[in-house]
């Protein structure tokens, strides 16, 4: 006898067949959007999550997000972060500053450093590559870098492909690359949000050829703008199929789109009230999205909770919804932040946050390997 999750027998079904590892159809995932409930999406979700990942434990990894750069012109109207040249505020960090953020990383256990930055019209190759290159030399850390939209971008100023700028940063010291700039994989959303920005099919062809390389990644989605939910499904099949080719992906991360401060509603002000994402209503727009992530990704086995965007409550809440990892300490954030959202944890507030969730807590690395428990 199967195992109720939902009264509905239709919606019932669907989540039976998830939870056993089938690889739903977009018209099915769709409906679990459109009716499935949050309490029946939870339960189904938790369900897989414990079959997929260790049961008793939440992984998190120690590690900092180093933004070298705000300077940025594509100008995403869903960004608070990005500065011209011309404002004040503008920054580009010397290679000490990242020496010594990294220093403090060390200085905590850190492993992993998340390293991201706006899309710099004059950087070029060498700059990178020493940046890399002086943290190797000098810090026993992974390096975590540049997301598919720097990738294309950095292709585009030094003239060459892709796969060759990845070739480069690699020989330089690039472990694996973030799943940022994913957004929604579709490319109405794309060209709204930021018309400059590299496509759907460029995103997901940048990171296969990272896999090519050996380097992981993960993949990430930003909802709750002007996106459709037929448009969310397109985004989670692309993963999938991806995924399916390569076997790349480490982890899933979907977060909501945070409205403080950004073109997209200061500009347009009434938007806000139709973000399902606003603060009023977006917790419950997480869980469920999170919840049918899991579901509908059924060859991707991590699933981090987005706490930094959530806060601490819901961000446990969401270890059963899916999640099996919290993510990251934190030790810096700087993009989210510039929205209005500031959410802190400490490693030890983490670890208590896990325990009191009915896990245990292991520290991690950029695989998923717990290189310490508890």
């Amino acid at each position: 006898m199967s195992t109720t999750y939902s009264h509905d027998p239709e919606i019932n079904d669907i989540l039976v067949r998830a939870v056993e590892g089938e690889a739903l159809p977009g018209g099915e995932i769709l409906m679990l959007m459109e009716e499935a409930d949050v309490h029946a999406l939870g339960r189904a979700a938790h369900a897989l999550r414990l079959h997929r990942c260790p049961p008793d434990k939440v992984t998190y990894v120690v590690d900092r997000n180093i933004n070298y750069s705000n300077v940025c012109y594509v100008n995403c109207t869903f960004c608070a972060f990005y500065r011209h040249k011309t404002d004040d505020d503008h920054y580009v960090l010397e290679y000490e500053q990242i020496h010594e953020k990294i220093e403090e990383l060390l200085a905590i256990g850190g492993t992993q450093l998340l390293l991201q930055g706006g899309h710099h019209p004059n950087l070029q190759l060498d700059w990178y590559q020493g940046m890399l290159r002086s943290i190797k030399e000098r810090y026993p850390v992974h390096i975590h870098g540049f997301s598919p939209s720097e990738i294309a971008h950095f292709a585009k100023i030094w003239k060459m492909p892709t796969s060759v700028v990845l070739k480069e940063l690699q020989a330089a010291g690039l472990d694996s690359v973030p799943g940022g700039g994913a957004e929604i994989l579709n490319d109405r959303v794309r060209t709204a949000l930021a018309k400059t920005k590299v496509d759907a099919a460029g995103w997901i062809r940048i990171m296969e050829e990272a896999h090519e390389l050996g380097m992981k990644t993960s993949a990430t989605m930003m909802f709750g703008h002007i996106e459709t939910l037929p448009e969310r499904v397109e985004h989670l099949l692309r993963v999938r199929e991806s995924q399916a080719r390569t076997g790349g992906y480490t982890a899933f991360i979907p977060w909501t789109f945070q409205p403080g401060f950004t073109p997209l509603t200061e500009n347009n002000p009434e938007q806000l009230a139709e973000i399902p994402t606003a603060p009023s209503k977006g917790s419950l727009e997480y869980l469920r999205m999170l919840a049918i992530c899991r579901l509908a990704l059924n060859n991707v086995d991590n699933f981090q909770s987005s706490w930094v965007t959530q806060g601490r409550k819901v961000g446990q809440m969401s270890l059963f919804w899916g999640a099996n990892d919290l993510g990251s300490v934190m030790m810096e954030e700087n993009v989210v932040s510039e929205a209005g959202v500031a959410f802190r944890l400490s490693l030890d507030q983490m670890k208590d946050l896990i325990r009191d969730a009915g896990f245990e807590p292991a520290q991690r690395d950029n695989s998923y390997n717990v290189l310490q428990a508890a």
